[in-house]
């Protein structure tokens, strides 16, 4: 496609919109390729930006959802739901009025983020927390003192489970800043700054919920560019070699106890008694089958008996159960 028009060309078009031949109207086709832009407004966080929060929001739904069912010893469900960037405005007129939202240092070079738990979440871990069976109350009310405090061991909890998500990213170390319940009277940010929004359904027996964690824009431009797929299965990788060279050295020195076991019999007891030298011990064990390998008392390998440089060995064979590989 040119990008621009000869003189004739010109002309031509001149001459078609004077005789009405072309009326200068875009087709619907040139209307179905065009999208909407904010510019007031832009995007901050790229589409790989977003798609890597989703993959580490999806593991923390599923750390925290593990946790609190251990934790209140009933099934919890916890699922993410949607990763989308709005303004804090728009966030904070999605609240209901009372909720909890719990603001939290990130880490020290990082800015505050939110954490929002919903009522139709909050009732019923505090109700199964003081011995009820996680139901919700006839009307949603403000929490007392106590129930705060209640909540704030719980999101303690939760907020460590966040470190654990995020951990192949950048080490964050939440600390609870402030605890609110009237999403009106919130001035963490001014209304236009742009959020990297988690909203995540939650599940407590009938009781259907939502949880939202909101980061500034701010807080994560330190370590905007480590949320991409390459960065993070770099660092990730980076992690497993330092396991498994952890691994070896703690494995390293270990001593353990192999036996191999030539085979069984059963035999009376007197017959044992009259035993002399040189007798002979009819065991069940074939010549032609593999030997078992016990590694600390337990079954773990299938040999075959030999010698080696004039010692007694064993030659592996495969895992028991397994066969001849």
């Amino acid at each position: 496609m040119k990008d621009v028009l000869s003189q004739n060309e010109i002309d031509t078009l001149i001459q078609a919109l004077s005789t009405g031949e072309f009326n200068g109207q875009r087709s619907e086709d040139d209307d179905s390729q065009s999208h909407k832009y904010d510019f007031r407004r832009p995007n901050k966080f790229s589409k790989e930006q977003m798609r890597t929060l989703q993959i580490i929001h999806e593991n923390y739904a599923r750390i925290t959802s593990n946790f609190l069912t251990a934790y209140l010893r009933t099934n919890i469900k916890i699922q993410l739901a949607t990763v989308s960037q709005v303004t804090f405005e728009e966030f904070i007129f999605s609240l209901p009025t009372p909720t909890l939202m719990t603001i939290f240092s990130a880490s020290e070079s990082l800015g505050s983020a939110m954490l929002e738990t919903n009522p139709q979440f909050t009732f019923p871990i505090i109700d199964l927390l003081f011995g009820g069976r996680g139901e919700m109350p006839k009307a949603v009310r403000e929490l007392t003192e106590i129930e705060i405090t209640v909540m704030r061991r719980v999101i303690t909890k939760m907020l460590e489970n966040l470190r654990y998500a995020w951990e192949d990213i950048y080490v964050l170390e939440p600390r609870i800043e402030n605890i609110d319940t009237n999403p009106q009277f919130n001035q963490m940010l001014a209304s236009t700054e742009t959020v990297a929004l988690m909203t995540f359904s939650t599940e407590i027996g009938e009781a259907k919920g939502l949880i939202n964690i909101c980061f500034p824009y701010v807080a994560l431009e330190p370590v905007i560019m480590n949320l991409t797929a390459q960065q993070w299965f770099s660092l990730s990788q980076g992690e497993e070699k330092k396991i498994h060279k952890l691994l070896e050295k703690c494995l390293g020195p270990l001593e353990v106890n192999m036996t191999a076991v030539l085979g069984s019999t059963e035999i009376q007891i007197n017959d044992f008694l009259e035993f002399e030298v040189g007798d002979v011990i009819l065991l069940d064990q074939k010549i032609n089958s593999p030997l078992v390998m016990f590694v600390e008392d337990k079954p773990m390998f299938e040999v075959q008996a030999g010698a080696y440089k004039g010692k007694r060995a064993v030659q592996f064979i495969g895992e028991r159960g397994k066969g001849r590989e």
